[in-house]
C-alpha cells in the first residue's frame, strides 16, 4: 500500500495528539471520524482538522465508517471497558489495531483480542510511550545484556492532580474506566515496568485509597518477579505536582529514568555518574512505530500480549487491594 487510510474512534482526550501525529505523517491519510454524537465529531474536526484535505468523513457508527472508508487501520480512543468491543469489531473487518492504554479490562477479553488478531493475520498495539523511547530501549538492553551487572530493585512513582480533574468524567466511573488513576496513568509506568523486566509475576501485594470516590485514587504496589526482581511502585492521583520517574537498581549500578514518557535518563556506572550513556535507538512516537509496522518496515515495539500481561497484573492488584493478602497473578 502507498498510504495507510486510518480512522480515529474516540474523539476525546488523547486522540487530538493522535491526530497531530498522523497528519504529519506523509505516510498516513485520515479517512474518517467517528464518536457518539456529530456534534462531538466536528468539534474535534474544527479544532484538530479544519484544514486537512480532504476532509476526513464523519460517523456516529463504526460500522457505517468501516463499510464507507476502507480503511487499513484504526485508533481507538474510547472509554477503557469499550475497548473490548470496538478492537474486536475493527479486527474482524480487517483492520490493524492501534489501543489507547488500557487495551481493555477483562483477562479472558485481552486473550480473546488476542486470539483473534492472529486469527485475521492483524497487528495490535497499545500506545505505551517509553517502549518507543531510545531511553528506556537502553534501559531494557542493559537488563538484557548485564552491562551494570544483575538487576535487583525497581523503584517509581507518579504523581498527578487526576482526582480532582477527573470529578464527574467517564474516568471514575468504573463501569466504563475499570479502574482508576492505577488503570489510567499509572498503566504506563507498569507497563515500563513490565515491558522492561521481561518476567513473569511471582506474587503482588498492594494497598488502595480511593478517597471517597468509585474508583482507586492512591496506590501502593509492591511485585516480586520469578527471576528474583523486587518493584515497589507508588501511584498517586491526589497532588498538584505532576511528576514522577522510575529507578532501576544493579548489583553494578543505577538507571534514573522518566517512567512515563522515557523523556530523560541518568547512568551510574559503579558509583560513578556516565555523563554521557551510549543511547543509540531512535526515537518514534507509538503512532510513527504502528504506521511503520502495518507497512512492514517495522516490527511493533508492543503488542496484544503486553495487553494480557498488563490486565493480569491489575486483576492481582485489585485482589490483593480487595484481600489485604499477597496474590499469584493468572499465567498463559
Amino acid at each position: 500500500m502507498s498510504l495507510v487510510k486510518v480512522c480515529l474512534l474516540g474523539t476525546g482526550g488523547f486522540m487530538g495528539v493522535h491526530a497531530k501525529r498522523l497528519r504529519s505523517n506523509p505516510d498516513v491519510r485520515i479517512v474518517g471520524l467517528c464518536d457518539v454524537t456529530d456534534e462531538l465529531v466536528k468539534k474535534f474536526e474544527a479544532t484538530h482538522l479544519a484544514d486537512y484535505s480532504p476532509a476526513p468523513a464523519r460517523f456516529t457508527d463504526p460500522a457505517k465508517m468501516y463499510a464507507a472508508t476502507a480503511p487499513d487501520a484504526v485508533f481507538i480512543a474510547t472509554p477503557h471497558t469499550l475497548h473490548f468491543q470496538h478492537g474486536m469489531q475493527a479486527l474482524e473487518a480487517g483492520l490493524h489495531v492501534f489501543m489507547e492504554k488500557p487495551m481493555v479490562t477483562v483477562a479472558d477479553d485481552a486473550r480473546r483480542l488476542a486470539a483473534k488478531a492472529t486469527e485475521k493475520g492483524r497487528i495490535v498495539v497499545v500506545g505505551y510511550n517509553t517502549p518507543c523511547s531510545p531511553e528506556f530501549t537502553f534501559v531494557r538492553e542493559t537488563i538484557r545484556n548485564k552491562s551494570l551487572g544483575k538487576l535487583e530493585l525497581v523503584m517509581g512513582y507518579l504523581s498527578q492532580d487526576w482526582m480532582r480533574i477527573t470529578t464527574g468524567l467517564w474516568r471514575q466511573n468504573p463501569q466504563l474506566s475499570g479502574g482508576g488513576q492505577a488503570y489510567d496513568s499509572g498503566a504506563h509506568l507498569l507497563n515500563s515496568l513490565l515491558w522492561s523486566v521481561e518476567a513473569d509475576i511471582a506474587e503482588v501485594f498492594a494497598f488502595m485509597d480511593n478517597h471517597g470516590t468509585p474508583v482507586d485514587i492512591n496506590s501502593s504496589i509492591n511485585i516480586r518477579f520469578d527471576n528474583g526482581v523486587m518493584a515497589g511502585i507508588v501511584i498517586s492521583g491526589n497532588c498538584p505536582a505532576n511528576d514522577g520517574f522510575m529507578t532501576f537498581i544493579f548489583d553494578k549500578g543505577k538507571i534514573d529514568v522518566d517512567g512515563c514518557g522515557g523523556s530523560w535518563i541518568k547512568v551510574w556506572k559503579g558509583g560513578q555518574l556516565v555523563k554521557y550513556p551510549q543511547i543509540t535507538s531512535p526515537e518514534q512516537t507509538p503512532d510513527d512505530n504502528f504506521i511503520a509496522a502495518v507497512l512492514g518496515r517495522a516490527q511493533p515495539t508492543t503488542s496484544a500480549r503486553n495487553g494480557i500481561i498488563k490486565c493480569d497484573l491489575m486483576d492481582a492488584i485489585y485482589e490483593s487491594a480487595r484481600t489485604g493478602k499477597p496474590v499469584k497473578p493468572r499465567r498463559g
